[in-house]
């Protein structure tokens, strides 16, 4: 499917850019997508790092594998093919949990590092499992409590209201990660996706009868240890328990003078003031979720045993392996996105769409910004920026725009990214799940922002 999405775009780019004498733009268009996609791979290399350090300490501590069992029976429904106690459960439990609270530089860390984990289970290495493409499309539709970034342009434009954005995202990310599940799931049964009885076959269950074999042989094995890490064996002794409930008193306290100030005697910021209990609730675990982290897993860690110095370096090495297989997949698909921006393609687009969503009701100026966002988060961005400055900010079109944003992803950009990391070239039905997901936020968006807001 990507093969053809990325031929397609390569080939319309230079055949729009000619016939509108656009050729300049597509190839400067060609050189920025280059230029960009490695100025992003060699951004996320300190946070690769620190995050997949921080794994590194979460797992060998025994952290990951009970999240894992916490959430088990709702994983074991979406993930069947996924062992209920193997490592992934516990890195893509995290990597939803980022996403929802909008912390973006954990996010996508984890969501790799997950991928990683998928791919130890993968019979084909090159061919996206159905566990990796329902990873994938819950990602390009995660739901979303505080869409920060559009709150903050509509903040930073004069709203009156910027926080109202909250419910309607909210809604219009459960209708696209639904649909996101659903699609995922009847793709994967269709002959042209689907994958045969002999190939569903997981490397794991392989792995485990070899080792089977060489233990009866006699023959010591430790290569599965590194598919399933141990637990160490140190228990919580009763001083690691308070120090880690000290901790956890700490981090709620602070949670709770954020929420309520008043209770501390101190004032509350006019801003903070005019938000709900459930906007400052949702601000402060953004806030407070990263320091939590940074603090408990190595905290965690210690008590359970772990030398957290030592294995947070091993996981931090792992960072700089995974940001060089990202590059090139990534320069191949940015490469193709600028040369179809810089052709025009999105405005032959939006032209050629306008006769269709007009009779519907669809705001012609959402319909550039639909068509950019699974494409580019930054172009997106500058798009709503634009709507926003020409319309207001209090206007039912900036908040719909907003809207659009806070609860649709850059597909092509995150299959990328997450693909890439482990060398994916077939990705199977995961984008055509993940751009369903897209057109679904889009027109709940439209729908909800016209119900609730109209």
């Amino acid at each position: 499917m990507l093969n053809y999405i990325w031929l397609a775009l390569v080939l319309l780019a230079v055949a729009i850019g000619g016939w509108n004498d656009r050729l300049k733009d597509v190839t400067a268009g060609a050189f920025d997508g280059a230029k960009t996609a490695v100025t992003i791979a060699l951004g996320l290399i300190g946070i690769m790092a620190l995050w997949l350090g921080l794994m590194r300490l979460a797992e060998r501590a025994g952290l990951v594998q009970r999240i894992a069992r916490g959430l088990r029976p709702i994983m074991r429904r979406l993930f069947p093919d996924v062992p209920p106690d193997h490592p992934a459960m516990g890195s893509m439990v995290m990597n939803m949990s980022a996403n929802m609270l909008g912390l973006g530089n954990a996010a996508t860390p984890l969501g790799l590092r997950a991928m990683r984990d998928l791919e130890t289970l993968n019979p084909r290495p090159s061919v996206a499992t159905n566990a990796m493409c329902t990873f994938l499309a819950i990602n390009t539709s995660s739901v979303q409590l505080i869409p920060a970034t559009a709150i903050a342009i509509l903040a930073a434009s004069g709203s009156t209201r910027p926080t109202a954005i909250v419910g309607t995202a909210l809604l219009a990310t459960l209708c696209a990660a639904s649909v996101a599940i659903i699609s995922v799931k009847l793709l994967e049964k269709l002959p042209m996706f689907r994958i045969s009885p002999s190939d569903q076959r997981t490397k794991v269950e392989e792995d485990l009868e070899k080792a089977e074999v060489k233990e009866e042989a006699g023959i010591i094995d430790p290569g599965y240890s590194s598919v399933v890490p141990q637990e160490p064996a140190r228990r919580l002794s009763v001083l690691g328990s308070i120090a880690l409930a000290v901790l956890t008193v700490l981090f709620l306290v602070l949670f709770v003078r954020m929420v309520a100030p008043n209770l501390f005697g101190l004032a509350m910021a006019p801003d903070t003031a005019a938000q709900n209990v459930f906007v400052r609730s949702v601000n402060a675990l953004s806030i407070l979720a990263i320091p939590f982290l940074l603090s408990f897993f190595p905290l965690y860690a210690a008590v359970r045993g772990v030398k957290v110095y030592e294995e947070f370096v091993e996981g931090a090495k792992e960072g700089f392996g995974v940001i060089l297989k990202i590059i090139p997949f990534l320069v191949t698909m940015l490469v193709a996105i600028g040369m179809f921006k810089g052709a025009g393609g999105i405005d032959l687009l939006s032209r050629a769409l306008s006769p269709i969503l007009s009779p519907l009701d669809f705001p012609p100026d959402l319909l550039p910004l639909a068509l950019m966002r699974p494409l580019s988060g930054s172009a997106t961005l500058a798009l709503l920026t634009d709507i926003v400055h020409r319309l207001g900010p209090d206007n039912i079109v900036s908040l719909t725009a907003a809207t659009i944003y806070g609860s649709t992803e850059t597909t092509f950009y995150v299959a990328a990214v997450y693909f890439g990391a482990v060398g994916i070239k077939q990705t199977r039905h995961a984008i055509p799940a993940g751009l369903l997901a897209d057109l679904t936020g889009v027109i709940a968006s439209v729908i909800i922002c016209r119900t609730v807001l109209g």
